[in-house]
């Protein structure tokens, strides 16, 4: 079931933040949650794939093959693993079928309250979604649950998932539309380092994640209060989450001191 938690103070961004309980097996906090912020609440968890394509995922594959063609010049890798092709993909805006999580609930904060046009902000409700990605592997098919436990661990690498399914269509066959992996991606550049990226891939079949998500226990839709908005917003600058830790570089700066100069 998903639970809605509607954040409408500051405390609850607090609780937020630190909702993670400490590991029994090391006494530390090593969370398995994910976080994934969105600027409005009504959105739904669909994949820029599906809504460049509107539901044609026939034209997934030429999207894949025509973008490999032209990137080998920026990634001589990218042929590797189908996975890293999509990954690089997805990280520089190509329609895909994955989604974009974070370790961090601080990012996927900014994120919740990141838009291009200030004008509108705080006129509506953000959303961070939570999701536990050890729990969601126990949806997985049986070699994929016994290949995370033999190497000691919850989260996929491009490697690690290629050992497993080497092309799209085994992938999807096995996932057979009832589950999905998380994926930890290759450190190609510093924001994605920074963002402390992860990514779930959809498979083919799979109409609505939430119809998943709803079959969990520990799925937390957190709706923020758009009246929180500008102070959450001046608050996460104050912690240093803002557009020049986001997006590393001259880009990020401007954008930053675009928004810190904004006129309310």
């Amino acid at each position: 079931m998903i639970k809605e938690v509607k954040i409408r103070s500051l405390k609850g961004i607090k609780d937020l933040i630190l909702e993670q309980d400490r590991n029994p097996d090391n006494k530390r906090y090593r969370s398995s949650f994910f976080y994934r912020g969105m600027p409005d609440e009504s959105f739904k968890l669909t994949t820029s794939l599906d809504r460049n394509c509107k539901g044609k995922t026939e034209l997934e594959g030429y999207l894949l093959d025509n973008f490999k063609k032209y990137a080998r010049i920026e990634d001589p890798l990218i042929d590797k693993s189908i996975w890293r092709a999509m990954i690089v993909g997805q990280h520089h805006g190509l329609p895909t079928r994955l989604l974009d999580w974070t370790h961090s609930p601080l990012v996927a904060l900014h994120f919740a309250n990141d838009i291009t046009n200030y004008d509108e902000f705080g006129k509506k409700d953000c959303v961070v979604w939570r999701i536990d990605a050890k729990e969601l592997n126990c949806l997985l098919p049986n070699k994929y649950t016994e290949s995370l436990q033999k190497k000691n661990t919850f989260i996929f690498s491009v490697e690690h998932l290629s050992e497993l399914a080497k092309d799209i269509s085994q992938y999807d066959e096995d996932m057979n539309g009832k589950a999905f992996v998380t994926v930890e991606p290759p450190s190609i550049d510093q924001r994605i380092v920074n963002q402390y990226s992860f990514f779930t891939i959809i498979p083919k079949g799979l109409k609505d994640m939430e119809d998943i998500l709803a079959k969990t226990n520990n799925t937390v839709k957190y709706i923020i209060d758009k009246k929180l908005r500008w102070d959450l917003r001046d608050i996460l600058d104050q912690l240093n989450m803002n557009e020049r830790i986001i997006y590393p570089g001259i880009d990020g700066i401007a954008k930053w001191l675009g928004r810190h100069y904004y006129v309310k």
